[in-house]
């Protein structure tokens, strides 16, 4: 089953032609994927096939198929999973940094998506074959937890919760440089980076609403660390908005210093908690993990300021 997601257009997004804001909402794919998707009658809205450049009003209802790769699904395979909790609706797992988080191209094993199809049958089906029970992601490096559906229901309240910004999610990080306030609010839009498409940038481009939200938790000689909250969730975007303040993730050579920090092997960024209301019982429901031991490692080696 192909995945198909909706969009429902806010007031910012009235006169925006409907490539542009699906691209936008879709921010995994390319505009002239979506221009072609569109030119094959996947894309519509309020029911109706319209063209590319189709200008979207507020309250429109967006509905996008994305076909998955013909001949390619993810395979079970026997990988360990560090499981914090699970029940017949949702599972809450803690990811190691290095471990994708689903299949894509030239990536198709070694991923959380494969440990959990060997781990369990049950797995929501709406994003399809490649992204069984994955409801959010979080990037290849980045540790932490990941909330996973088990069935459409549950997939569909916890995506819900997710666009509404009544998902608890905090994170860690260390920063390079010294972070004057001890607290504070990025809101800064985010959208590809028009240099470079492989990037995503703070831009008034083609861009989507992003809030950050930051405090200090210690300070070291050169770094500071900090706890982040998002309101909204935007791909990279908790990277994207401390390059933009001028404090770059340690160890993230996409958007800080080409130069590998304290021999990390990707950025200095972790999920440390996450809470939502149970999809089926409305509970309220919340865990933490720690640092991983080479995160932990690092703050035990600095020299506080």
């Amino acid at each position: 089953m192909a995945p198909v997601h909706y969009y429902e257009a806010g007031d910012g997004d009235t006169g925006k032609r409907l490539d542009v804001f699906l691209a936008g909402e879709a921010e995994d794919y390319t505009r002239s994927h979506i221009q072609r998707l569109i030119g094959e009658g996947l894309a519509s809205i309020n029911g109706i096939v319209v063209k590319a450049g189709y200008k979207v009003k507020r309250g429109d209802i967006a509905r996008l198929e994305i076909p998955e790769p013909v001949g390619v699904e993810a395979r079970a395979e026997k990988i360990p999973l560090d499981i914090y909790y699970e029940d017949h609706d949702v599972i809450v797992l803690n990811k190691p940094r290095g471990m994708v988080v689903h299949p894509a191209a030239g990536n198709y094993s070694g991923t959380v998506v494969n440990a959990l199809l060997y781990h369990c049958s049950d797995l929501s089906g709406i994003n399809g074959v490649l992204r069984p029970g994955i409801v959010h992601r979080l990037d290849k490096d980045t540790s932490g937890l990941l909330m996973v559906a088990k069935n459409d229901a549950a997939h569909i309240s916890l995506a819900r919760q997710l666009k509404d910004r009544r998902i608890t999610r905090i994170y860690l990080a260390l920063v390079h440089g010294k972070v004057r306030e001890e607290a504070g609010v990025i809101d800064a839009p985010i959208g590809r980076d028009p240099k470079n498409r492989q990037k995503m940038a703070v831009t008034h481009k083609n861009s989507r609403h992003a809030v950050t939200n930051y405090h200090v938790q210690s300070r070291y000689a050169g770094y500071t660390y900090l706890r982040l909250q998002l309101e909204t969730g935007r791909t990279h975007q908790i990277r994207v908005h401390l390059a933009f303040i001028g404090h770059p993730v340690v160890g993230d050579l996409k958007y800080g210093p080409a130069k590998p920090h304290f021999n990390l092997a990707g950025q200095f960024l972790h999920a440390a908690v996450i809470g939502f209301k149970h999809p089926r019982t409305g509970v309220y429901m919340e865990f933490a993990a720690p640092l991983p031991d080479e995160l932990a490692a690092v703050l035990s080696g600095l020299a506080p300021e």
